[in-house]
């Protein structure tokens, strides 16, 4: 009601009415014609979607390359200097050193074998060295440092031709609970058994039963017989 009055004024206006005067019927429904096609221009308007290109903005193609192949008296002529990279272009100068296909080939065949291959992680070839080679033989010898210990088959270690040697790291409670003291440990296996042969000083009492078995029923054994029975009288 309230629109209705404010809306009065204009209307009486506009048709040429009074105060006092109302609308007849016929200026009423043209006036509810009007409004209705306006609110019809209205949601047209609004489902009308807006125009998607004025909303983004300009692409910048920036600094375009000039093109490798120009026009000059009606003529399409190529720039070779752009043909090709100028650090290629510096390679081609330079002299090209050609390895035989025999070389090429030894140099791929040792760099083969430096390694045992990725599925052995890159081992390296091994490059033994005199303590390496000792600790190796003594492994051989096994069975002759504990005759109370039996080993299936002798000497089967071998050289191994890809091996890496490496040093165990003792753990924390190493200190307390090592089967080992520290003052006795060898840096080699060979440094071990020396240490353990004078100690018990088995190997010397091997040799000189093997000397005496030896030198049974020579000269030098009948000589140090009577030097023992002289000593005994």
């Amino acid at each position: 009601m309230a629109l209705a009055a404010q809306e009065k004024p204009a209307l009486q206006q506009d048709y040429g009415l009074s105060d006092e005067e109302d609308l007849s019927e016929e200026q009423i429904q043209e006036l509810l014609k009007q409004a209705e096609a306006r609110l019809r221009e209205r949601a047209v308007s609004k489902s009308r979607p807006q125009n998607a290109t004025t909303s983004l903005p300009k692409l910048s193609t920036g600094t375009l390359e000039a093109p490798y192949v120009k026009v000059e008296k009606n003529i399409a002529r190529v720039d070779g200097s752009r043909l090709l990279d100028p650090n290629l272009r510096a390679l081609s100068n330079q002299v090209r050193k050609v390895e035989e296909p025999v070389r090429q080939k030894q140099k791929q065949a040792e760099e083969k074998k430096a390694t045992a291959g990725p599925d052995w992680f890159g081992l390296p070839r091994l490059d033994p060295t005199p303590e390496l080679k000792q600790d190796i033989k003594l492994i051989q010898m096994r069975s002759v440092l504990d005759p109370h210990r039996h080993y299936r088959k002798e000497g089967k270690a071998q050289m191994p031709e890809y091996a890496q040697v490496g040093t165990l790291i003792e753990g924390p409670t190493e200190f307390y609970s090592a089967r080992i003291q520290k003052k006795d440990r060898k840096k080699t296996f060979v440094e071990e058994v020396l240490a353990a042969e004078s100690e018990n000083g088995r190997f010397k009492r091997k040799y000189d039963e093997v000397q005496t078995a030896k030198t049974s029923g020579k000269k030098a054994y009948y000589k140090a017989l009577k030097a023992k029975r002289s000593k005994k009288g």
